[in-house]
């Protein structure tokens, strides 16, 4: 019995876990994916409830497949809310997307996506909250997924970021301060019926979450923690432009033009041990463009480009990966360096569409902890955003919905 009453256990354990929906990646033919709400900011975007969204991604197998795309609607924890389809979207999903445009003289043929949400079919979403859209072949196969958020805007977040106060990382960190007030909805019992997620840079994988209010004041919820909403500094993006394919730049050494076109960018070296150095970027974002064609999205070619790192021996117990939106801030197979013992350097190359792209290296351990500043550094004078959504799900109520946004930059960072 005991036995028995132990595999019960278990089994409901692994089924609850199996609730939690997690992003599926993209296969290696689909690419340069463009997810945006009315920012220009790519990746899992935040939106206002009534605001528009655009997918658009590219499939270089080029033959026109076709794809589907399905909207669900989350928890706080991304389990699947108790909504059904009708409660919070207009209309109807589960609708081939209809516009695409193959690509137009260039080396790599594809087939260019584009997805607009509003439209005739999906008319609008209805209620706030975390959202799940995702692409379906015609074999009714899940081949990528990507979460939003969608807010209404009825309480006031207040942010500011603060040096920490330990002084062991006063130098190293930045910290998310904020308060929550809602004049026009009354907040029964916070500490249960309210939750937060803290972004650093649009970054959602590395987001802070499950922060109780530290104080409550009338109707106003303060969060001045230092520790638990510390984020790493770390340092400004490194960068690279293959917006002209023919020209070597600041960033790219070497060009070479084999069945595709090649990009050597100059070898990166480590910046932990160095001076900050304040260099303007777009905080790890990507924008694509060409001087070769006039519409981007159909006549930038697809280059390989290629990414050093020097000063590091190889290491046993972590991985050194690329980062940055141009694939959604996720570390793979894809974004790993791997050390070349013929010239001490550690390597990768990647099939990337023409564009300006912000990079760093980061630090996988084997625990899977990540380590932003291990190779760029920890500067708290370094240039983020933060956000900070909160999330409300009032007694008795079946879904959470998101009540609020606020953000803040670090340039404003004070003591």
């Amino acid at each position: 019995m005991k036995n028995a009453l132990l595999l019960f256990c278990f089994l409901m354990t692994g089924i609850s876990q199996a609730q939690i929906e997690q992003e599926v990646l993209p296969p290696n033919y689909i690419k340069s994916i463009v997810f945006q709400g009315n920012s220009n900011l790519s990746g899992n975007p935040v939106i206002q409830l009534g605001e528009s969204l655009r997918l658009e991604f590219d499939d270089i197998i080029g033959d026109e497949a076709n794809y589907y795309y399905v909207i669900e609607h989350f928890n706080y924890d991304w389990t699947p809310s108790d909504l059904i389809k009708s409660e919070y979207l207009n209309g109807f999903d589960d609708v081939r997307i209809s516009i695409y445009n193959n690509s137009y003289n260039t080396l790599q043929g594809y087939s260019h996506y584009n997805l607009s949400i509003p439209n005739k079919d999906t008319q609008s979403l209805k209620v706030s909250g975390n959202y799940m859209l995702k692409i379906f072949n015609e074999n009714d196969e899940l081949v990528f997924s990507r979460k939003f958020m969608v807010y209404k805007s009825i309480a006031q977040v207040k942010v500011t970021i603060k040096r920490s106060r330990d002084l062991k990382y006063i130098n190293s960190r930045q910290v998310v301060n904020f308060s929550v007030e809602s004049p026009d909805l009354l907040i029964r019992n916070p500490e249960s019926t309210v939750n937060v997620v803290i972004t650093k840079n649009h970054n959602l994988k590395s987001a802070i979450k499950n922060i109780k209010p530290q104080y409550i004041i009338g109707n106003e919820l303060i969060y001045k923690y230092d520790t638990p909403t510390a984020f790493q500094a770390g340092n400004e993006y490194l960068q690279f432009d293959s917006k002209d394919l023919l020209a070597t730049t600041i960033d790219i050494g070497r060009i070479e033009l084999k069945d595709l076109y090649n990009h050597f960018l100059f070898v990166d070296q480590s910046r932990a041990s160095e001076p900050y150095s304040y260099n303007p970027d777009i905080n790890g974002q990507f924008v694509l463009r060409t001087l070769q064609g006039q519409d981007p999205s159909i006549e930038a070619e697809y280059v390989w480009t290629h990414f050093k790192l020097q000063n590091f021996d190889p290491l046993d117990d972590a991985e050194i990966h690329l980062y940055g939106a141009f694939n959604n801030f996720e570390l793979d197979d894809a974004t790993l360096m791997k050390y070349n013992k013929a010239t001490g350097l550690y390597e990768n190359a990647m099939l990337l569409k023409q564009g300006y792209y912000n990079y760093k290296y980061v630090l996988l351990n084997k625990d899977g902890t990540l380590e932003e500043g291990y190779i760029s550094g920890n500067f708290e004078v370094t240039e983020n955003t933060y956000q900070v959504l909160v999330y409300f799900r009032d007694l008795g109520a079946r879904y959470d919905q998101i009540i609020g946004l606020g953000e803040a930059s670090s340039l404003n960072i004070s003591n």
